[in-house]
């Protein structure tokens, strides 16, 4: 019974934050991507440090807790979600999640110079360069291609990966005792000043226009793929182990595409498939030991 639980969990939050591409797409038609990427967190911030405190957690940041939140609410939040957002604006939310599932194989290749005692084999480093050459594919630079994603949203989406993957490795080292609902909240509040900041330096308007597609797209990203997303991904991370949640980035882009498709009309370019399938190959000779020891137990 435990099992099936756990799997309803993962498809639901595969179905979260897989919805939440064709969701943050339709948002864009009336906030600018940085503001429009601020005020998701800013709200979604309060809401899981308010959910860490309404439990009687800790949530209060000591000296000690600031390297590690200011890493991660730059790198995690501001970076990633600033480049994320702007990258949607070019291409569809299928291309955005099956991009965005190379984070796992850019990790691995960050690790090695940051973190020395992280050994690549050559197969693990293969498994690196195969999901690389995933991305390429489904950035598909051919003028002449059919339904070709913009290779310009790609490289910039590629960008916003980087930034999650270093930010997993810079904030490994820095421990903090803060409690993970506490922890991600001054994450998402830093982060959402940072993309405020963000905003205003790169002469975004400070308007919204609040459509009834608009007001809904910023409803779903706020309570559902934000806090309800976040708090059951740690949830799933401490039942299930990092391997096979990492699989979620594997399983959203099918939400991504089918919602993509049914809500906004999104086509699927042939080499969207093709560069996702790759990439999940290089996932997997990259975790090929982690996997084997996870099934083997």
């Amino acid at each position: 019974m435990t099992r099936y639980r756990n799997a309803a969990a993962f498809l639901l939050l595969a179905a979260l934050w897989g919805a939440s591409y064709p969701a943050v797409k339709a948002g864009l038609a009336g906030i600018p991507p940085l503001l429009f990427a601020a005020l998701r967190f800013d709200l979604v911030g309060l809401l899981v440090l308010g959910y860490g405190a309404a439990r009687n957690q800790r949530w209060r940041l000591s000296r000690s807790d600031l390297p590690s939140v200011v890493a991660g609410g730059t790198l995690f939040i501001a970076v990633h979600n600033g480049l994320l957002f702007i990258g949607q604006g070019y291409v569809t939310s299928a291309v955005s999640a099956v991009v965005l599932s190379s984070i796992p194989v850019l990790s691995a290749g960050f690790a090695r110079p940051v973190l020395p005692d992280e050994r690549l084999s050559p197969v693990a480093l293969a498994g690196i360069l195969l999901g690389l050459v995933g991305v390429l594919v489904v950035a598909n630079p051919d003028p002449n291609a059919v339904s070709s994603p913009n290779p310009l949203g790609v490289g910039i989406l590629v960008l916003s990966a980087s930034a999650f993957a270093l930010g997993g490795v810079v904030t490994r080292p820095l421990r903090t005792t803060l409690p993970v609902a506490a922890y991600q909240g001054w994450l998402m509040l830093l982060g959402g000043g940072l993309l405020h900041v963000m905003s205003l330096v790169r002469g975004e308007p400070q308007h919204v226009d609040l459509t009834p597609t608009v007001v809904a797209a910023y409803v779903y990203l706020v309570p559902f793929a934000g806090a309800a997303g976040y708090l059951l991904y740690f949830e799933l991370l401490d039942r299930l182990g990092p391997i096979e949640i990492n699989l979620v980035g594997y399983v959203s882009p099918v939400f991504a595409a089918v919602v993509g498709w049914a809500a906004l009309d999104e086509a699927l370019a042939p080499s969207v498939a093709v560069g996702f399938a790759i990439i999940v190959v290089g996932f997997l000779l990259v975790k090929r030991n982690a996997i084997r020891a996870e099934l083997s137990g």
